[in-house]
């Protein structure tokens, strides 16, 4: 398919935006964790799309995740302290977007070695990307302090990240031996 955006792709960007939606709406990508604050997995389908069908897919299933901050802070403001912030768009799209980018390129770096292990690596990357932006976006608009912030990264990013790289290493993998059988197993790190 070289450079071009195919069906699949567009397939694949709607099929897991649509789960980052479902799973922002119904706030199953919300994991609850210490002290009322609670772990997100929603960063996991934009690094599925960036491992599996390239850099653009999980820019654009970032874009999706985004939005839906965006939209949650305009309808559910007062969810929580900091959640207003999250109309701004330097705050809850542009890290989204970084996430496919990085966590593609994670991909990319380790593809020669396990697959799963790539995977894994993409997982951190994306998850840590996802994070640490946001994390800064809302230090800069003074949100929140510095010190909160790396308590956050320690206390949630951490794990977060944890997560995102078992999630995305069973996924991918899982992803793989389904088309794997059909005959036409291919990730982003392979030419078409």
């Amino acid at each position: 398919m070289g450079s071009r955006f195919g069906v699949r792709k567009i397939v694949v960007t709607g099929a897991l935006g649509a789960v980052v939606v479902a799973l922002s709406l119904t706030q199953l990508g919300y994991i609850p964790w210490i002290s009322g604050a609670s772990l997100s997995v929603l960063q996991v389908p934009v690094i599925i799309g960036a491992v599996i069908e390239g850099p653009v897919v999980g820019i654009l299933v970032g874009a999706i995740f985004g939005a839906t901050s965006m939209v949650q802070a305009v309808i559910n403001p007062a969810k929580g302290p900091i959640d207003v912030f999250f109309v701004n768009p330097f705050i809850s799209v542009l890290p989204r977007l970084l996430i496919g980018l990085l966590a593609w390129l994670a991909f990319r770096l380790f593809r020669g070695r396990l697959r799963p292990a790539a995977a894994a690596a993409a997982g951190i990357v994306g998850s840590l990307t996802n994070t640490v932006f946001v994390l800064g976006a809302l230090v800069l608009a003074g949100a929140i302090p510095a010190s909160v912030a790396g308590a956050v990264l320690v206390a949630n990013g951490l794990v977060e990240a944890g997560v995102a790289a078992i999630l995305t290493a069973a996924i991918v993998a899982a992803w793989g031996g389904v088309e794997g059988r059909r005959g036409k197993a291919r990730l982003a790190d392979e030419e078409s």
